[in-house]
């Protein structure tokens, strides 16, 4: 069978996840529905492309790693620039269908938690909006007992000669990582020593800047389009999300800013 556009990409199959859920049904719904399954497809690729950047810290790839970071970070910048489509939504516009939303809410992303866990954010309390058993639960929890992208990191730089403590390296994954003074006099060392391994470091710094714009702009959008009301779900909305704002991912990275 000839492949075609069409059948390579299975855009009939793909046309078809598109599916309103109010009457008429009302025309700003499939805008909300296609820019929300466009972040799942971009959730998607950040994890394959973090899963392999962790395969290239283990092997010691530098500039496969810094390659793959540049990457990821471009992507969030993609998706930096999705919320001026969603802000395009009023608050009328959205108020005419959100009540189709029932129960759904953006918190049960399950793909969002993956990524909240690799860049470790673990909380394990957070497997309790999936059904245990079922595939979404088990992708959590082996996310939550994996190491992180920076516990990648920190085997990275022991394997490059840097004298990581074994408590670092040997910790508990499934909890969260707390920032250490020994790991940042390493990566002090690393920027005074090692330009391309502190260029790294710095693409890290990038992604979670993106990080922290993307989430700024998500709060912004949504208190423009619901106030102070509820989220959908139950969720506490604007105000659960602004708790989120300006936690770094990397805490270490920006700790050393002061030392130079």
């Amino acid at each position: 069978m000839t492949v075609t556009y069409s059948s390579y990409l299975k855009v009939d199959d793909l046309l078809q996840c598109q599916k309103p859920l109010s009457e008429g049904p009302e025309h700003d719904e499939l805008l909300f529905i296609i820019i929300h399954q466009s972040y799942e497809l971009w959730f998607k690729q950040v994890l394959h492309e973090l899963d392999f950047l962790v395969r290239l810290f283990n092997a010691g790839d530098r500039n496969r790693a810094l390659h793959t970071l540049k990457r990821v970070d471009t992507i969030y910048r993609t998706l930096i620039q999705q919320v001026d489509i969603l802000e395009t939504l009023t608050p009328l516009e959205f108020m005419s269908f959100r009540d189709r939303l029932s129960t759904a809410s953006g918190f049960q992303s399950f793909q969002f938690r993956e990524l909240e866990f690799l860049y470790g954010a673990k909380d394990a309390k957070k497997l309790e909006n999936y059904e245990p058993g079922s595939d979404h639960y088990q992708r959590l929890q082996k996310r939550l007992q994996a190491p992180t992208l920076w516990d990648a990191f920190l085997k990275f730089l022991a394997h490059e000669g840097h004298k990581v403590p074994e408590n670092e390296l040997k910790r508990d994954f499934s909890q969260v990582a707390e920032p250490s003074p020994a790991v940042q006099k390493i990566l002090i060392d690393v920027y005074r020593n090692d330009p391309l391994v502190s260029e790294i470091c710095e693409a890290l710094v990038d992604i979670d800047t993106s990080l922290q714009q993307w989430r700024y702009r998500h709060v912004k959008m949504v208190e423009r389009t619901i106030g102070s009301k509820m989220g959908t779900g139950g969720s506490s909305g604007v105000g659960y999300l602004q708790g989120t704002l300006f936690r770094p991912v990397f805490p270490d990275l920006w700790a050393i800013r002061s030392e130079f």
